[in-house]
């Protein structure tokens, strides 16, 4: 009976460390940071790490048990290779607890505010938040709102197995890019 439960334990991990890869392999997509504007930075991978982290959970918290402590369990592996993540870039143990808190802070209010936009269909809001968070105050947030609210609606239809099996279906990021005007576009009659 033990061994049973150590072999549960042992399959859900691996189960969560894929979904975690999966997330963090879409977070690093190259159309991300050229066609949408994600800054190509430690804090803009923090900020598509996050990203993409909020929209799984966003799904796990809707569906049915066991998917909350899946959910839980994803939180801890991306604040895990958080933590480690500090610790390589050489911030001391002091330094990794405060990081860790401010970046625990960052997190959840993200996640707060996304859920609060998409929840709305508030296109402009979740504009101005991913502006704001993803973007660093500035740039157009057209195309990285239109392509999260495409990952929510892909996720919408995912169920736990297809989640920690195929992995979410998160869209290409490089059909998202906002048409920008050409140098003969406004000279035509």
């Amino acid at each position: 009976m033990i061994a049973g439960l150590f072999r549960r334990a042992s399959a859900r991990r691996r189960a969560v460390e894929g979904l975690h890869l999966v997330l963090s392999q879409a977070a690093r997509r190259p159309g991300l940071y050229t066609d949408l504007g994600v800054p190509d930075t430690v804090e803009g991978r923090f900020e598509s790490l996050c990203l993409h982290a909020i929209l799984v959970l966003r799904r796990l918290n809707r569906l049915p048990p066991p998917a909350a402590e899946v959910a839980q369990d994803l939180v801890n592996s991306v604040f895990t290779q958080l933590d480690a993540a500090l610790r390589e870039l050489g911030v001391g143990d002091m330094g990794v607890s405060k990081r860790m808190k401010k970046l625990g802070a960052a997190f959840y209010g993200r996640a707060e505010g996304y859920d609060a936009a998409l929840a709305a269909g508030d296109a402009a809001a979740l504009e101005a938040a991913l502006v704001r968070n993803v973007l660093g105050g500035a740039g157009d947030g057209r195309g990285l709102a239109a392509y999260v609210q495409a990952a929510d609606a892909a996720l919408a239809g995912a169920d736990l197995d297809g989640l920690l099996g195929a992995g979410p279906p998160f869209p290409e990021p490089d059909g998202f890019a906002p048409a920008t005007a050409g140098p003969d576009d406004g000279e035509r009659a």
